[in-house]
């Protein structure tokens, strides 16, 4: 008798206290102190503030087994940061590629709206958290298909904008915090102003225009599948009913069984 097929696990939650200290309490600390107390020179001290953030991002790869893609294009903006700081660009350049991440995250949002998978249902509306078996079916008997697509091209341009507001915001902050040439002995803590700074700045507010689209489509999506908001997110029993059972009494042949 074989054993029935085994559901994936879900991918383990990010740990945000390492996020942030790899991310942004490293970077900063080491831009600006680094080079004083290890003694190095403004190259390294910047490389090994990038590699925090490059290290973190192949870390959490590595634990929780799965590609976030907004993840995956802070690592691609880390490794130009690294690039453009080595290479000794003038301050305009920075500005430039502040704006281009966000910009790029933005028209991919927007053009994955004609694609089998629209960008904006794995950002909103993961798997992980929504009961998406139950909500496809109440959407179905309903015959709200439809309906739903469009609520979700419509966040999808809400989250857009959020990633255009950021990309303005970050040219802006770039060119006002960083004046001199990566060869510059001020460069270092020029940037590490902007890291700090770019989160009450620019985070905060594209995170509360993603957490308004969120909630047009929680709302929205209670009203097209007629599910409460409790019935619409996944439940710890859902995953404990889609765990393995293990013991004995798995590997006992049942009375008659084929």
């Amino acid at each position: 008798m074989t054993n029935p097929t085994r559901a994936a696990p879900p991918a383990k939650p990010e740990n945000l206290l390492l996020n942030l200290a790899c991310n942004l309490a490293a970077p900063v600390f080491i831009l600006t102190k680094g080079g004083k107390l290890l003694g190095l020179d403004p190259r390294l001290t910047l490389i090994l503030a990038l590699a925090f953030p490059l290290g973190y991002g192949l870390y959490d790869l590595a634990v929780r087994r799965s590609v976030n893609f907004v993840s995956a294009l802070g690592f691609l903006s880390t490794l130009a940061t690294g690039g453009l700081g080595l290479l000794q660009l003038e301050p305009f350049w920075f500005a430039v590629k502040e704006a281009v991440v966000p910009s790029l995250i933005g028209l991919i949002v927007i053009i994955s709206q004609w694609t089998k998978r629209p960008l904006v249902r794995s950002l909103l509306f993961p798997g992980t958290v929504i009961d998406i078996p139950r909500v496809d079916a109440a959407l179905d008997a309903r015959g709200e298909r439809a309906a739903f697509t469009q609520l979700l091209n419509r966040s999808s341009w809400l989250l857009a904008g959020s990633f255009a507001i950021s990309a303005g915001l970050n040219f802006g902050l770039a060119r006002q915090l960083i004046t001199v040439s990566a060869d510059a002995p001020e460069f270092n803590e020029q940037l590490a102003r902007m890291t700090l700074w770019s989160w009450p700045v620019i985070v905060v507010p594209s995170m509360a225009i993603t957490l308004f689209a969120l909630w047009r489509l929680m709302q929205g999506l209670e009203r097209l599948s007629g599910l409460t908001l409790d019935e619409i997110l996944r439940q710890p029993a859902d995953d404990k009913k889609a765990a393995p059972k293990t013991g004995a009494a798995e590997d006992q042949p049942k009375d008659g069984g084929v």
